[in-house]
């Protein structure tokens, strides 16, 4: 039963992690045509933002290996793909494929620079410079993650202030949109308010941030939905809930697509996504994965078929 709440968008564009972000986790490499054909499904749901893969050197990410196996193989998809570059190296294998969405991963912590990037978070940042200018040169969208944004396993909490600072630094590189990462899953709503509102106090427009939770804690559904009250209209979501983070042992997986779905329709925000093709495209991967999907609406609604 949809019931509108007053304060909410009409819509929400859903930036789809699964086929990145949540498999570079897993333990074993997905074959590459199983991957394509998550994509595929994906965006037969309705997707229409789903981040593809990533250019990193297979050593650090030996699950996303394939990228330019796979890449080729979602020509024909009808959405947006994504993929995320660590460097000039990265990018120069992903404008070669033809990608025209570029995504960089910095972070806000500097324990978690040295960890994921073997850099201080000044020396990511000019790393991400001639990316970030060159993506632009030619034409590509280019998205800025931040992780570690509420909480770090070795630092401990994040204070306000370092993040937006870090933040602001990203979007004066020239990224078109910002994604916030709540990367071990320790925010709770006043703080996710608490960021927006000191990311808007500097100048950064709330048009220009999406979220990105984790669900270590059970707080991703109620930390998006004060991020939506606070207008922000792209959150990022993984299919079947799968992910976490290689880097960061504790950090459990992202918020599943289907929860986020089942809230949103609920409150009669658009999306575009059918929710049952959905749950079947992430039975289906379960299935490829050998385990049954954490995502709560999954487990429902395939239980009720």
């Amino acid at each position: 039963m949809s019931v509108p709440a007053p304060g909410l968008p009409a819509r929400v564009r859903i930036h789809e992690v699964g086929a990145r972000d949540g498999l570079q986790n897993e333990k074993t490499a997905v074959p590459t045509e199983v991957k394509a054909e998550f994509v595929r499904r994906l965006a037969s749901a309705g997707l229409t933002t789903i981040e593809a893969t990533s250019f990193v050197h297979p050593k650090w990410v030996p699950q996303l290996a394939d990228a330019e196996q796979l890449f080729p193989l979602l020509a024909d998809v009808d959405a947006a793909l994504p993929v995320l570059v660590p460097n000039e190296r990265g990018l120069d294998r992903a404008l070669a494929l033809g990608a025209t969405r570029i995504a960089v991963f910095g972070s806000a912590t500097e324990t978690f620079a040295s960890r994921n990037l073997n850099r201080t978070v000044a020396e990511s940042l000019a790393m991400f410079e001639p990316v970030v200018a060159r993506a632009r040169q030619g034409g590509a969208h280019v998205r800025g993650y931040l992780s570690m944004c509420f909480g770090d396993p070795w630092e401990g909490a994040v204070p306000v202030h370092q993040v937006v600072s870090v933040a602001k630094a990203l979007l004066d590189l020239g990224c078109d949109e910002l994604s916030l990462g709540d990367t071990i899953g320790v925010a709770t709503p006043g703080h996710v308010r608490a960021l927006l509102s000191a990311l808007n106090e500097v100048g950064v427009p709330t048009d220009r941030i999406g979220v990105h939770f984790h669900d270590t804690y059970g707080q991703a559904l109620s930390n998006t939905l004060a991020a939506l009250q606070h207008g922000v209209t792209t959150v990022d979501a993984s299919a079947g809930g799968l992910g976490g983070c290689p880097y960061a042992k504790s950090a459990t997986g992202n918020l599943a697509t289907e929860d986020l779905v089942w809230m949103l329709d609920g409150l009669g925000i658009e999306t575009g996504v059918d929710l049952a093709a959905l749950t079947a495209t992430s039975v289906w991967m379960a299935e490829q994965l050998g385990r049954p999907s954490p995502s709560r609406t999954v487990r429902a609604l395939s239980h009720k078929e």
